[in-house]
């Protein structure tokens, strides 16, 4: 009672009729305020020791069909039981399920893979060949068996009904309460990929299983075929990528058969650096460097596709990008820009279409002092105009 007659007092005093409606009394509970006290995020992991993959929130992985979504999900769950994977690591600071042992080491996460797209003997293949063996159990024991047991929720929903898969996917997240959600693919969560309505209702479906759940919903979509397109497929990829924290981009480079994994989003914490690696002779993923040399992804930006408006010559005939013109055009109007919000600006005006040369844009533009590189109050990097 105390509460209504303050927020009928509240109503009051700002004008406002004071009766107040069952609606009114839950939209109350919504309320935000400044001095209202909020849990502090849970991040799962930690790439390049940048917190990522929250609890309560939906990612994106995508990328081209074989550009190894697959091997980056795999590298996830593996991560949920070895404390680090390549340049993914659990967090320490996370709650939950991942409270420190006496041995210092966490807790495993609980994880449910939900595969909607390969045959049942190509799932229990990654299981057992590629996630096992990565977190070191190379044979099948009863150990193996514990380990899969307390940590791995597997299922293969691929002969099953499109309405079934969401039915069965709800129950499985409600029933098994994981920490991590894979779901590879989310497309097979609908029966038409550019139904606009039923791709809304998926996608809040996901974001309410994962609050209420107090999960991660990792959602895997292909990106749209044509080579220089890398929008997410379909009505359902423009609303994943409206609802999605964060979206992480895998692709993979020729010859050298190097794979990329590239963080293309985030409402939070920007992770600059890219994740490479190779596949072993053992079928495992290998950290490497920053490809070198005559690649696929280099030869891709051609001059003809490019913006001639940021092109500049030499008297040898050789061009590159006008930096200064391109990024004063960039940030026309904006005292700062946060990195995904230029990357976008500058992609749109320079009609750069690979990852790898606007990272050397970037780069070459803070160095020559085009543009400040710093950070605000919650250590997201933003941009400013240099002072000319």
């Amino acid at each position: 009672m105390e509460q209504l007659d303050q927020i009928k007092d509240s109503l009051g005093r700002a004008g406002q009729p004071t009766t107040f409606t069952p609606g009114m009394q839950e939209l109350e509970k919504m309320r935000i305020t400044p001095e209202k006290e909020l849990p502090p995020m849970d991040f799962l992991f930690r790439l390049f020791g940048k917190p990522c993959f929250p609890r309560g929130e939906l990612v994106a992985i995508t990328g081209k069909a074989k550009s190894g979504k697959t091997f980056v999900t795999s590298m996830l769950m593996a991560c949920c039981i070895m404390q680090k994977v390549l340049a993914l690591e659990k967090n320490t600071e996370s709650k939950g399920h991942t409270e420190i042992t006496e041995s210092t080491e966490m807790k495993p996460l609980r994880v449910l893979w939900y595969d909607t797209e390969q045959s049942d003997e190509s799932t229990q293949d990654i299981l057992k060949n590629r996630v096992l063996r990565m977190i070191g159990h190379t044979d099948l024991t009863d150990s193996t068996d514990l380990v899969v047991e307390k940590t791995f929720d597997v299922f293969n929903v691929r002969s099953q009904h499109w309405q079934q898969r969401r039915t069965l996917l709800a129950e499985a997240v409600r029933g098994y309460r994981p920490d991590l959600v894979i779901v590879d693919g989310i497309r097979d969560l609908v029966n038409d990929i550019n139904d606009g309505v039923l791709a809304q209702e998926v996608m809040e479906e996901l974001l309410h299983l994962a609050t209420a759940c107090n999960c991660c919903i990792t959602c895997v979509l292909h990106q749209n075929k044509g080579s220089e397109d890398h929008n997410l497929r379909g009505w359902i990829g423009t609303e994943l990528m409206n609802k999605a924290f964060e979206v992480y981009a895998c692709e993979k480079l020729l010859p050298e058969r190097i794979f990329k994994v590239e963080q293309t989003l985030t409402r939070k914490y920007d992770i600059e650096q890219c994740m490479y690696f190779t596949v072993g002779e053992d079928g495992l993923p290998t950290a490497c460097g920053v490809p070198t040399g005559n690649t696929a992804t280099e030869n891709r930006e051609r001059l003809p596709q490019l913006n001639s408006e940021y092109i500049v010559h030499d008297e040898d005939g050789n061009w590159q990008f006008d930096l200064q013109r391109l990024f004063l055009d960039a940030m026309r109007g904006e005292e700062e820009m946060r990195h995904f919000d230029l990357q976008q600006r500058v992609m749109g005006l320079s009609n750069i279409r690979n990852y790898q040369t606007l990272a050397k844009v970037f780069a070459d533009a803070v160095d020559k002092k085009f543009i400040v590189k710093t950070k605000n109050a919650m250590g997201q990097v933003i941009y400013q105009p240099a002072p000319f």
